[in-house]
């Protein structure tokens, strides 16, 4: 009896929309910004349309308190402003949308984190992920920033399903650069593809924010999206993003890439691609589980 050809993890392409935009004060001015660029995105084809980090507010310890909002859980509805501005967005366009992150303040314990929400086609919240690494670090002469001084970090890791796709997982900006996130998130979950909202800065980003998604998508043979808002004039004040949205490939290559500057882009992810890529680079047959322990849990089943 023939045995059946499994699905590929990402069980049909997908046109993706990366929206680098550039945040301001006016958190209802953000909001529109947001809707009309994802419009734009949408129109083009896009069926997951991925926000930035903070794209309703300055990125800021500073700034976080005076935007936080309350938000629900998985499943659960809302009524805070971005909240409702992200599933009408959703469901006017009939799109699945992961809303970069914002500030929450969680309402019992006036907790503060900076926060992930994706929403289905039908406007219903399955995805909500609190960042787990806090951005602090310390470069003498470069930059100091500590999150930690003002938010508190997530605990879990995020996986989200898209029925007609497969699944996808979340992390946000610093997440990045712990690979075991990303490596649970596709040798245990199985997801064809990691999202990174993310602001890294003009001294973190020409140094590692390609390399740490190219290393990401290369480590576990996964699509790989990292999304940025756009950077700030040199003489306006406050903290300048990199920049430099992309798309990567499981083979480690840029299928896409933004300047500094606030643009769209679209990108088709090809069905079939990772099992290409993992048939001519066979690295998950080939791992020695009698030499190293397996980080994901999976172990030698896998």
């Amino acid at each position: 009896m023939a045995t059946a050809t499994p699905l590929p993890l990402l069980k049909q392409d997908l046109k993706v929309g990366l929206v680098q935009m550039l945040p301001g004060s006016d958190k209802a001015n953000n909001l529109v910004q947001a809707r009309n660029k994802i419009r734009r995105a949408a129109s083009m084809g896009a069926k997951l349309v991925v926000l930035p980090e903070c794209f309703n507010s300055p990125y800021g310890t500073d700034h976080f308190p005076e935007y936080a909002e309350v938000l629900p859980e998985v499943n659960q509805e809302g009524e805070s402003e971005t909240f409702k501005a992200l599933k009408d967005i959703a469901t006017e366009h009939n799109i699945y949308l992961l809303g970069g992150s914002i500030p929450e303040r969680e309402e019992t314990s006036g907790k503060l984190y900076n926060t992930s929400l994706t929403f289905s086609p039908n406007g219903t919240l399955i995805g909500k992920h609190r960042k787990v690494h806090l951005f602090d670090i310390s470069i003498p002469g470069k930059i100091h920033f500590q999150e930690s001084l003002v938010l508190s970090p997530g605990k879990d890791i995020t996986i989200i399903d898209l029925p007609e796709y497969g699944k996808i997982g979340v992390g946000i900006c610093y997440d990045i650069r712990f690979p075991e996130l990303a490596m649970i998130s596709a040798r245990k979950h199985g997801v064809f593809a990691m999202f990174y909202p993310g602001a890294f800065n003009l001294t973190t980003g020409p140094l590692h924010w390609e390399l740490l998604a190219r290393s990401r998508a290369t480590d576990n043979q996964i699509f790989v999206g990292v999304v940025s808002p756009a950077r700030s004039k040199p003489t306006d004040a406050g903290y300048k993003a990199y920049g430099h949205s992309m798309m990567v490939d499981p083979n480690g290559e840029i299928l896409c890439e933004a300047l500094e500057g606030e643009e769209l882009l679209v990108q088709d992810l090809e069905a079939g691609r990772i099992e290409e890529v993992r048939q001519g680079i066979p690295v998950y047959s080939q791992r020695r589980w009698e030499v190293y322990p397996d980080v994901a849990g999976v172990g030698k089943e896998e």
